[in-house]
């Protein structure tokens, strides 16, 4: 029997729960002082303070001493695009520049720009870095994430990221859970056809997707200029007429009505939403909608931030994670994402802990299995350096990682590296 006990945590931020946190239940971190867990193959049994740790689980076990050190559950990061080819450096220019992220795709850059590096790529090329992409994001402590394809824009493409995300599951330590987004953008042969195009995706590639397996979500760009309401309603709807749960691009650059139609398709999660409205926060909150809320993509086009301090007294659930993605947020740092919630989208650091676990993992429909140190849940463990859970956003910008467990192994040494 492979058990791990984890011991003598000053701290042991438990998180718990099964289902999204909402409004003032955030700031509920649920913390152990000498906190104590056991986990047996790879699931967590037992949760308490390390004098009371039951005999039965005393004999044939690894031990590990967090004495002086935080335990939380491993972060989650919900919305990604790491699977992509090539590189957008000059567009870092060009916003410094003064030109926007709609000037940037009219001058050649964008989503387009990645489309054509990607389907370039091959496929030992993409497996290659995108496990090099997955090892640093272990290193922040992060145990499950979200891809997106999007970078195909055709069928062959779209399906050779979701193909590679799947061997990438298998392959490394952390689980990736694969989202479909072939409504992504609107390749240059289907100018002033978006229907066309979307008709494309719903009757030539989004049944393959479905048939293998491919991907657990179907998303969409819903944006002025990008796919309209009623283009982003009919392949969400049809995506889950075919068995898959949905996610939805909404109202990052204006006020288009995506929180809405979040609400009224009910969807997983809704993300970005810088520009979404008061109606559309109180609908998502009605329908048990997540707010992804995305701080480096503000931040790295210098707009405003998403009014997460509205929605979170307006009792939504919210949670936060990277973007990564090769333009607008070329960044899988969790440590950024934590500062600049705390410091400039005014949540507490409570909340933001939240909005990386248990909330993270509501925004990919695996609250019931990851997201919080609960019995029955995986075994995914962090270990932070310092005595208090105050210290993590504390040393700004700094990975606080010690130690990371995945399924009750130790996969992640800040002294060995992998393990």
């Amino acid at each position: 029997m492979k058990r791990v006990i984890i011991k003598n945590a000053s701290q042991l931020v438990t998180c718990s729960g099964y289902k999204a946190k909402k409004g003032k239940e955030m700031n509920h971190l649920g913390i152990i002082e000498n906190g104590a867990l056991v986990i047996e193959e790879g699931i967590i049994k037992w949760v308490g303070t390390t004098p009371n740790i039951p005999r039965q689980y005393r004999k044939v076990a690894q031990e590990i001493d967090a004495s002086n050190k935080t335990v939380l559950p491993g972060f989650v990061d919900s919305h990604t695009h790491f699977l992509f080819g090539g590189y957008r450096e000059e567009e870092y220019s060009w916003r410094l520049a003064g030109y926007d992220y709609m000037e940037i795709m009219k001058k050649g850059g964008g989503i387009v720009n990645t489309v054509s590096h990607t389907k370039e790529a091959t496929k030992e090329s993409l497996i290659n870095v995108g496990m090099k992409r997955l090892n640093s994001m272990l290193s922040f402590g992060v145990t499950t994430v979200e891809g997106k394809s999007g970078y195909g824009l055709d069928y062959e493409t779209e399906i050779k990221q979701l193909e590679i995300m799947k061997k990438l599951n298998k392959r490394h330590k952390i689980d990736v859970v694969s989202t479909f987004l072939g409504a992504h953008a609107l390749p240059k042969q289907y100018k002033g056809k978006e229907d066309e195009y979307i008709d494309y995706m719903i009757n030539e590639v989004l049944p393959y997707v479905v048939d293998r397996e491919l991907a657990e979500f179907c998303d969409v760009f819903c944006e002025e200029g990008v796919f309209s309401i009623e283009q982003s309603e009919r392949i969400l709807v049809t995506a889950r007429e075919q068995g898959l749960k949905l996610k939805i691009h909404a109202d990052e650059i204006v006020n288009l009505g995506g929180a809405k139609l979040a609400a009224k398709l009910k969807t997983t999660s809704a993300d970005h939403l810088l520009m979404a409205s008061d109606e559309g926060i109180r609908e998502m909150e009605l329908n048990n909608v997540v707010a992804t809320l995305l701080p480096g993509t503000a931040f790295s086009l210098k707009e405003n931030y998403a009014r997460a301090r509205y929605m979170i007294d307006n009792n939504l659930a919210v949670a936060l994670a990277t973007d990564f993605n090769p333009g607008s947020c070329f960044t899988e740092s969790i440590p950024l994402i934590i500062a600049l919630a705390t410091l400039y989208m005014n949540m507490s650091i409570e909340e933001t802990i939240t909005a990386l676990t248990i909330n993270g993992a509501a925004a990919i429909d695996r609250a019931d299995q990851i997201g919080s140190i609960d019995i029955n849940k995986k075994g995914d463990i962090v270990i932070h350096e310092f005595p208090s859970y105050k210290f993590i956003p504390y040393h700004i910008g700094v990975s606080t990682v010690e130690t990371v467990i995945k399924d009750g192994k130790v996969v992640y040494d800040k002294e060995d590296k992998l393990c």
